[in-house]
């Protein structure tokens, strides 16, 4: 399987038509396999449905060694460990969910290099028994890829704060190995606007990365954004669309759990559907796809948890019941409609802009605030009270909450990882203010626009020019409204 980087393009286009049965790749699938096979550092945004996974899976199966991918959710990693494993290419997935001889089959093909691609979480790649088979310096590592790269900048700073010490590991690795040793990092993601760019650059310690970027414009998506004034009208202008709609293949996106399992209850009645969120068990979750993606579902009422990687081309339409708290969260949900090229939409349920009528959106919006702040304290609290050196492991154990807060001071600048595992505080670390909640993304403002919506996604994603040039882009509500 195992290819010389400096082989001729036709035959790496070869082993992609005998594996894919592709002739030829779309733009800019071409650059970004040859970057990673010239072993450059990369920075991809592409639209979802891009075939991101492709770019990086070819290039991992022409070269000798493993890569990692570092992806977010057990269910992205089986979907696509299976795709290969169906082609008998050599990959594999470690996660905790894995039955205890799965994951020792998995450990012994790393150690016996039998793999070429290895899906992991970030925490399952900082565990003790994973770390120490990474550390060995016999071992051929290709690369690291870090598959939804935005949930680094989405969750690094939250529940998922090993993301922050993913910057650690190309150093950490390299001093186990050979002088003159590479190990290139290359981050995909559908959704990252220029401050979510500066992040990952930032965060992942990138070396002079390529950049590689597609505007998220999709015309055969109609965007539109319908105020209501309270949670009745909510629920009838659902019905109505739900009516509109018959057995055509969606998603209701609600914010929270508990919205998911009663708005679920409350359809399942008419419709064939089901609800879908975290805190439901894997078997669950693969189950509630497998109906869903084969259409024994009409639709599923998801909060986030729901969508990446999941592909299925004819979903025509989405409904956000109601609104995503950022701009990408926005991008990342709509991007699952019409994916095979035909018209769709998306539909966004947005309380009026006072609030005062139907103040639900506010309370969200405040609540989440709340807890960004309650952990911004936590942080500056923990900073008076631990060494200037320490180890992650001995913080959490001893404060609630401690990686986090570690996590968080990083974010400010406040700390600096020696390698995943240890931190040092920089000298003025207690001198530092907290800095200002993040700004939501600017989705507010997008949602109560009046300015054509495909615009104002390709402005706040860094496309001014791309927008410019758009005009009204003739599928939208407010594009409508004009044209009217």
């Amino acid at each position: 399987m195992a290819v010389d980087t400096t082989l001729p393009w036709d035959r790496v286009l070869q082993e992609f038509q005998r594996i894919w049965g592709y002739t030829d790749f779309r733009p800019p699938q071409d650059a970004i396999v040859r970057a990673l096979l010239d072993h450059r550092d990369l920075l991809v945004v592409l639209p979802t449905g891009g075939g991101k996974s492709i770019c990086f899976q070819l290039p991992a199966l022409l070269q000798t060694g493993v890569t990692l991918v570092v992806s977010p959710l057990v269910a992205l990693m089986e979907n696509q460990v299976q795709e290969l494993r169906q082609k008998a290419l050599p990959a594999a997935a470690l996660h905790s969910q894995l039955p205890p001889p799965e994951r020792r089959r998995v450990l012994q093909a790393l150690e016996r290099q039998q793999l070429r691609l290895l899906y992991l979480s970030p925490e399952t790649l900082l565990s003790p028994p994973v770390w120490e088979r990474l550390c060995q310096p016999d071992l051929r590592l290709n690369g690291l890829i870090l598959d939804e790269a935005h949930c680094l900048v989405q969750w690094g700073e939250t529940f998922r704060p090993a993301y922050r010490r993913l910057g650690a590991v190309r150093p950490t690795l390299l001093a186990h190995r050979p002088a003159g040793s590479t190990l290139p990092i290359a981050a995909f993601t559908a959704t990252a606007d220029p401050g979510a760019q500066r992040i990952l650059r930032n965060v992942l310690q990138l070396e002079s990365p390529q950049v590689v970027r597609l505007n998220p414009h999709r015309p055969n998506l109609d965007l539109r954004v319908k105020a209501v004034i309270g949670t009745g009208q909510r629920k009838r202008i659902l019905d109505r669309y739900l009516a509109a709609h018959p057995n055509q293949a969606g998603l209701v996106y609600v914010r929270t759990r508990q919205d998911s399992e009663a708005l679920a209850h409350q359809l399942g009645q008419r419709y064939r559907v089901a609800p879908y969120h975290a805190g439901l068990s894997s078997r669950d979750r693969r189950q509630i796809e497998s109906e869903w993606m084969s259409d024994r579902l009409q639709f599923v009422v998801c909060t986030s948890a729901f969508g990446m990687g999941v592909n299925k081309p004819n979903t025509r339409w989405v409904v956000h019941y109601q609104a995503p708290c950022t701009i990408t969260e926005y991008v990342q949900e709509v991007g699952r409609a019409g994916r095979d090229g035909k018209p769709a939409e998306a539909l966004t349920l947005v309380s009026e802009p006072t609030g005062w009528l139907d103040p639900s959106d506010r309370q969200r919006v405040k609540f989440f605030q709340a807890q960004t702040q309650t952990l911004q304290q936590q942080a500056q609290q923990l900073v008076k009270v631990i060494p200037k050196t320490g180890d992650v492991g001995q913080i959490s154990q001893r404060f609630p909450q401690g990686a986090i807060a570690l996590s968080w001071l990083h974010s400010t600048g406040q700390l600096v990882w020696l390698d995943p595992f240890h931190y040092q505080l920089r000298s003025d670390a207690q001198n530092r203010p907290s800095l200002p909640l993040e700004a939501k993304g600017g989705i507010q403002q997008f949602l109560h626009s009046d300015r054509c919506r495909w615009q104002g996604l390709l402005v706040a994603f860094g496309f001014r020019a791309e927008a410019q040039a758009l005009g009204n882009c003739g599928h939208c509500d407010n594009c409508y409204h004009k044209v009217k």
